[in-house]
């Protein structure tokens, strides 16, 4: 039996790129965190769409 390498970049829905999903996801999370933080107001209003 073959195993998959969940850290092989795949196109589809496959193991590997829900891993890379979710790890784009939790560096934009961080970096809009680290966005407020350092400029006091919301990521939507820093970006001029509020």
């Amino acid at each position: 039996m073959e195993t998959e390498n969940r850290n092989a970049w795949n196109w589809g829905f496959t193991a590997g790129a829900e891993n890379w999903n979710g790890r784009l996801a939790m560096i934009g999370f961080v970096a809009a965190l680290a966005t407020e933080f350092a400029t006091g107001q919301g990521v939507l209003h820093f970006l001029g769409l509020m």
